[in-house]
């Protein structure tokens, strides 16, 4: 009989499978490492393949649907509440099956090798932007035991660096290991600076993050990690969704008549969340020069609730923004009211 439902347990080298009629019954339950797993699925006829969302994820889906499967990456939250007595892969198997029949499950999208080569291109940099600010923390921890203190700030910090390159003052050996952190931070900058050249040729091409960068403190930053996260927003059904797949919404605890909010959920992507933040942040410190509608509700916000909370108010804005600009396909344009 043929499967109709083929669920995978994703690994590094051993794959568990299960196969599924359109009746619910188990067909097969197999062990197979990476190359009979990849055989194997050549040989089946086409089925809907559910795969849990983890590493390598996005590359499988994209081989299956090349085998002519229909492939659907399933969040990992909403499967483990259907794992059935111990934790093995057996078990994770029937569980991704059981949550891929819920009837309002959402799939995670397939991500395209562009999209996932720009994803990358970000994760380098901020583990280079980790590993510069870890760099200057060192740094000058060690000059403070020295009575050398610098101010902070990346660009003060080079420019006191070379000075203490050249005091004799300092001991010898010191001296010889600011010239190594010279070295490496001039490294790092140039990995910087290839990483974000390549961001902004990436934003030239991509319709998505030029409409994004239309919006009041969305850089090329932050188009870029977007577009390549959510491409044109067709996860989400409604400008409301995206927010609250950022996490940028508040807590609800409800019961009968009492409906209590608390702080943000926090959900989603930290990355994603953190750069919209800061570019809400921006948004906020200059909304005070200007008198569009947007600026206008924002200055009444930190009047009424204090900076920190406009803040995140302004990134739930944007976010909401950013899907309404990819539906319709327009670039952003202030409003001014006739009161204005």
């Amino acid at each position: 009989m043929k499967a109709n439902t083929i669920t995978i347990d994703l690994a590094k080298n051993v794959f568990q499978l299960l196969g599924v009629d359109s009746s619910g019954n188990k067909l097969f339950s197999k062990r197979l490492n990476r190359a009979k797993m990849i055989e194997f699925m050549r040989l089946q006829p086409a089925a809907f393949v559910v795969i849990e969302a983890c590493f390598s994820s996005h590359y499988w889906g994209r081989l299956f649907n090349e085998m002519g499967h229909q492939t659907a990456i399933i969040p990992a939250q909403h499967v483990k509440p259907f794992v059935r007595g111990n934790k093995n892969d057996k078990n994770d198997c029937l569980a991704i099956y059981e949550a891929s029949r819920r009837p309002n499950i959402r799939f995670v999208p397939i991500k395209s090798e562009a999209q996932q080569e720009v994803l990358a291109l970000h994760r380098m940099r901020e583990r280079f932007i980790g590993c510069r600010t870890q760099c200057i923390n060192q740094t000058r921890s060690i000059l403070s035991e020295f009575g050398v203190t610098i101010p902070q700030s990346h660009a003060q910090f080079k420019i006191a660096l070379v000075d203490y390159m050249g005091d004799n003052t300092i001991r010898p050996s010191v001296r010889l290991l600011l010239n190594t952190v010279y070295d490496e931070l001039e490294q790092l900058n140039q990995h910087l600076a290839l990483i974000d050249s390549l961001i902004r040729q990436y934003n030239q091409q991509s319709p998505a993050a030029k409409l994004m960068q239309s919006l009041p403190g969305v850089g090329p930053i932050i188009a870029s990690a977007f577009s390549a996260a959510i491409d044109k927003g067709q996860a989400f059904q409604n400008a409301k969704e995206l927010p609250v797949w950022l996490g940028l919404t508040p807590k609800q605890h409800a019961s009968g008549e009492t409906n209590q909010l608390g702080s943000i959920t926090k959900r989603g992507d930290r990355y994603l969340r953190k750069q919209l933040i800061h570019g809400a942040r921006t948004v906020v410190s200059h909304a005070h020069k200007k008198n569009d509608d947007f600026s206008r509700w924002i200055n009444r916000l930190v009047e009424r609730r204090g900076k920190n909370k406009a803040v995140v108010a302004t990134a739930h804005r944007l976010a909401r923004l950013m899907w309404i600009l990819l539906a319709k396909g327009e670039a952003y344009q202030p409003q001014y009211t006739a009161s204005a």
